[in-house]
């Protein structure tokens, strides 16, 4: 790793430590308009590139991003 990726990496943790009280989302967010990729956010949060895609898509779009394996309920017809 050269100094310059360690400048930035120390810049995004001290900005992390900032916002622990801040939502995984919002914080994807926040590293990604700075300029992080997906998989520099996923490594930096802990987690996958696929699930940083997701949250930001979310964000962009104004929907909630559902946990994985849960499946939402639709509203059932009504009965004549």
């Amino acid at each position: 790793m050269n100094p310059e990726n360690k400048i930035e990496r120390l810049l995004a943790m001290m900005l992390l430590q900032d916002l622990k009280e801040v939502s995984q989302t919002k914080k994807a967010e926040i590293l990604n308009t700075v300029g992080f990729s997906n998989p520099e956010i996923a490594d930096l949060l802990g987690t996958t590139p696929g699930v940083i895609a997701q949250q930001l898509y979310a964000g962009r779009s104004g929907t909630k991003s559902k946990a994985p394996g849960k499946s939402r309920k639709l509203p059932r017809a009504a009965k004549k």
